[in-house]
């Protein structure tokens, strides 16, 4: 967004795709139906994607008498380009050129309730959605042609350009056509989608977000400025569990530029006219003492701490045949540290009180649910609030989004009139975010003597994957004001997506086992989402798992798992992989180069993915230099085959990080990783030298998602290599130097 559009953005002005400005709100109830977003509407089950929860076409798509065509989606931009994938879906089915959309994301007051952004569900719930409802909208406009022209509607014909043609050669724009009819109709399931060759579906455009965040343009909250403007920072312990003892809010308050000190119960904040004298007010009230407001956290044994909480079993699979006789058996127990989500920038908000009306810009991936938190929080009527999500430089999942969104709500409500930017400190994301959480897997399983798995027993034990605001409860703030909320309870995901359980389930076939998951309700620490939950732990103990049964039976690693699959679009993505790979011909073991292979449908229901990958090990250090890294990966109908090219690096990187070197540290009262050098990430110099990704491209089949796909396989892949290149099974994450340096016996 230039700094020319940010002076209207104050009272009317949304960001909308590629910064434009989309001008026009209200946050009256009447404003919000005419939108056609806000509540949802009575359900139409029948219907595809989201359209079931909210089934009018105005809530989608709105063409003015201009032939202006708006799309609007519940979910929301987080870097996985998905505004240019949905305005492709809608420009596909509409017939226009994508250039001719304006996409309106995740906003309250203007769009459809999708919930979260999360799980790999936007083009399945949001683009199955928009899809259908533009089918519907180009028939009702074809119809209304028609009947304009007193022909049949099988005559007439889009040109690619907003215009139908009649079959004598006249024409009529959507917007004249438009002009006289109503979108406020429920959709037909059976509108017939474009025939013939797609005309932006299956085509690499180019993402509408990139320009401004490699340009150093206004991309993000971060970046928001609006007239009036003040700074805030948030004050508490130094993470999660621990309070401050009474500061000196009065000394604060009294420094040059200091507006306010607001506070609440235990909450406090400090806004100023200048970020830098927040800051300085902020580094003044941290100097106050503070203590632990808990038990202490079993921070020398967590895993075991883990294991012997009370918890909630469920058997999520069972095959009872009888078990061939075993030929050789593989014990095993893995173990993953808590994550964070390291954002590259700290959570951020800015709240504006005017009028009697709340609007808070937030990077939150649900605005409905922050919403509805914010209304228990602040006692406004839900009518008076309203959350627009504005991308932020970092998300991954549930970081401090959320909590941010609060605080400046909570400043804003305290200084109306006045727009109020808060932004936590580096020290504050990595102290107080919630976590990915640590995870425990024990694993048995057995070969037959002709090679195949005779038996199979698995459990997980995981604390709660989800601790997203449903209310007050779960927000920071909620749990400081006074009186304070009652914490929200954790809740285990049920199956088949799962929370901590996610991908548990082997999707190989398994004539006789078991697998159990042990929900941990009281977590020792704060967590919640982190990218693909459980999917990453249990995805990355299978594929171990499967490559030391092959080992143990003397089994090539990509033949094992094809015998022992059903599914052919499983079979085609690891054959892909293995022949661009070039498996057959791979380096061979001399100690210290090896390749390793995995793979997975991401919750055994959306993208098939395989990754193999060759790797380096310095014995000197324990460091793995990632070499190449070649995956395959079907996620049905591909709109946007670089975009789901870039999703799975982006995860393989990712994963990278995380397999190799990433682990929160704790002691007795509190986290110890509050910096980059405390909690280390791959850096450029820790880039594979080359990453292929090769996309098996469905036309017609659903569409899957991409986003998480790629995280277990590819950190399964690196154990693997590491352990055909070395010799020695890394089964506790991560596989940091020194750890691959002590298991080398350097």
């Amino acid at each position: 967004m230039s700094a020319g559009a940010s002076a209207g953005l104050s009272r009317r002005g949304v960001l909308a795709a590629g910064g434009a400005l989309v001008v026009a709100f209200s946050l009256s109830p009447k404003g919000i139906a005419q939108q056609g977003g806000g509540a949802r509407n009575p359900a139409a089950p029948g219907l595809p994607g989201s359209l079931k929860t909210t089934p009018f076409l105005d809530a989608w798509i709105r063409v003015d008498a201009a032939s202006r065509i708006t799309v609007f989606t519940g979910k929301a931009e987080l870097g996985q380009g998905i505004k240019t994938a949905l305005i492709q879906v809608a420009a596909e089915e509409l017939d226009v050129a994508p250039g001719s959309l304006t996409l309106v994301t995740a906003d309250t007051g203007r769009t459809p309730n999708e919930g979260v952004t999360a799980g790999s569900h936007s083009l399945q719930d949001s683009g199955t959605a928009i899809r259908n409802a533009a089918a519907n909208v180009r028939l009702l406009l074809a119809q209304a042609a028609a009947a304009r022209w007193g022909v049949l509607a099988d005559g007439v014909a889009t040109t690619g350009d907003g215009r139908f043609k009649a079959p004598d050669g006249r024409t009529l724009g959507y917007g004249d056509l438009a002009a006289g009819l109503s979108l406020h109709v429920e959709a037909r399931p059976d509108a017939p989608l474009r025939t013939g060759p797609h005309r932006t579906l299956g085509l690499d455009l180019p993402r509408v977000d990139i320009p401004a965040k490699v340009s150093g343009g206004a991309a993000y909250v971060q970046d928001l400025r609006l007239p009036g403007m003040l700074h805030a920072r948030v004050i508490r312990g130094p993470s999660d569990g621990t309070v401050l003892e009474e500061a000196d809010f009065a000394a604060a308050k009294a420094m040059p530029g200091v507006v306010d000190v607001v506070r609440n119960g235990r909450f406090a904040a400090v806004v100023a006219t200048r970020e830098w004298t927040a800051i300085q007010a902020l580094r003044r009230l941290q100097q106050a003492k503070w203590r632990r407001d808990g038990p202490p956290i079993p921070a020398s044994d967590l895993y075991g701490a883990i294991q012997a909480a009370s918890s909630r079993d469920e058997v999520i699979f069972e095959a009872k045949a009888a078990p061939a006789p075993a030929a050789h058996t593989v014990r095993a127990r893995y173990t993953k540290p808590w994550l964070l989500h390291g954002s590259i920038g700290p959570s951020c908000a800015v709240a504006l009180s005017q009028g009697g009306e709340l609007t808070v810009w937030t990077h939150t991936q649900g605005v409905y649910p922050l919403k509805k938190a914010l209304v228990e929080l602040t006692g406004l009527p839900a009518d008076k609030l309203r959350c627009i999500h504005t991308e932020g430089s970092g998300c991954y999942g549930h970081n401090g989004a959320d909590d941010v969104a609060a605080d400046a709500a909570l400043c804003a409500l305290a200084l109306p009139g006045r727009p109020i930017r808060l932004q936590w400190m580096r020290e504050q994301e990595h102290g107080w975010e919630p976590m990915g959480t640590g995870m425990v897997v024990e694993a048995q399983a057995s070969l037959d003597a002709a090679g195949r798995i005779a038996s199979w027993r698995y459990d997980v034990w995981s604390p709660s994957h989800n601790g997203r605001p449903a209310g007050a409860g779960g927000l920071l703030a909620g749990l400081e004001v006074d009186p304070p909320f009652p914490p929200q309870i954790p809740k285990p995901i049920p199956m088949p997506e799962g929370g901590g359980d996610r991908n548990g389930v082997p999707l190989y076939q398994v004539p006789s086992g078991r697998v159990t998951s042990h929900f941990i309700e009281a977590s020792p620490v704060r967590v919640s989402a982190l990218r693909s939950l459980g999917g990453y732990m249990n995805v990355f103990s299978i594929e171990s798992l499967m490559d030391e049964l092959a080992s143990a039976g003397g089994l090539d690693p990509v033949a094992f798992r094809l015998a022992h699959l059903a599914d052919p679009r499983a079979v085609d993505a690891i054959r892909l992989c293995a022949e661009k790979f070039g498996w057959t011909r791979r380096p061979r073991s001399d100690g210290r180069v090896g390749c390793g292979f995995a793979f997975a449908r991401y919750k055994n229901l959306a993208s098939y993915c395989a990754v193999a990958m060759e790797v380096a090990v310095e014995h000197e250090t324990g460091a793995i230099a990632v070499r190449r890294v070649v995956s395959a990966v079907d996620s049905g109908e591909a709109v946007n085959p670089n975009g789901i090219q870039n999703q799975i690096e982006g995860a393989i990187v990712q994963s990278l990080s995380w397999t190799g070197l990433e682990a929160v540290g704790f002691d007795a009262v509190h986290r110890t990783s509050f910096d980059w050098s405390a909690y280390p990430i791959a850096r450029f110099q820790d880039v594979p030298g080359s990453v292929e990704v090769h996309v098996l491209n469905r036309p017609g089949q659903p569409f899957l998602g991409a986003g998480e796909a790629g995280q277990g396989p590819a950190g399964a892949a690196l154990a693997n290599a590491v352990a055909d290149a070395t010799g020695v099974r890394f089964r506790d994450l991560p596989l940091s130097p020194d750890r691959v340096k002590a298991g080398l016996g350097v």
